[in-house]
């Protein structure tokens, strides 16, 4: 059986550093065999990918990008604290998209966090999900991204 780890390398993926936290969190808590991330935002290289709303500012396709960004990051955050190859299947995950007035397409932009989970853990990375539409998040990001994971003993 091939690691996680390899699995990334299989698909070309480079976790990257840990985001450093906004304010007074971490980036992850572990908790028996389960770690729960702290909301993840589009963070590259220490910025923002990308700012607005999803409807107006940012296209879904965009904001499907920026949500795979945002589970890469909280892929980081999980490796940092227990190492990716830890991980037993993806629990939940938790999309927060800032949407413009009347954008329901939630559900297609946290896509690109759940198709990239699948493509990494296959049937270990399906999970169950909340995609839900918000009116500002921080730093005014498009998506954010949290993930309850279960790892080994």
């Amino acid at each position: 059986m091939s690691t996680w780890r390899a699995r990334l390398t299989e698909l070309g993926i480079e976790l990257p550093e840990t985001a450093a936290p906004l304010a007074a969190y971490v980036p992850a808590v572990r908790t028996g065999n389960l770690v729960y991330t702290s909301g993840q935002l589009p963070m590259q290289t220490g910025k923002l990918a990308r700012a607005g709303k999803v409807g107006a500012d940012v296209s879904p396709e965009d904001g499907h990008a920026l949500a795979r960004i945002c589970a890469l990051n909280a892929l980081a955050a999980v490796h940092a604290l227990v190492g990716i190859d830890a991980v037993v299947r993806i629990v939940k995950v938790v999309g927060f998209v800032a949407s413009a007035p009347g954008f329901s397409g939630q559900p297609a932009v946290v896509n690109g966090a759940s198709e990239l989970l699948g493509a990494v853990f296959g049937e270990a990375g399906a999970h169950a999900r909340s995609a839900v539409g918000v009116s500002e998040l921080p730093l005014n990001s498009p998506v954010e991204v949290e993930l309850i994971v279960e790892i080994a003993g």
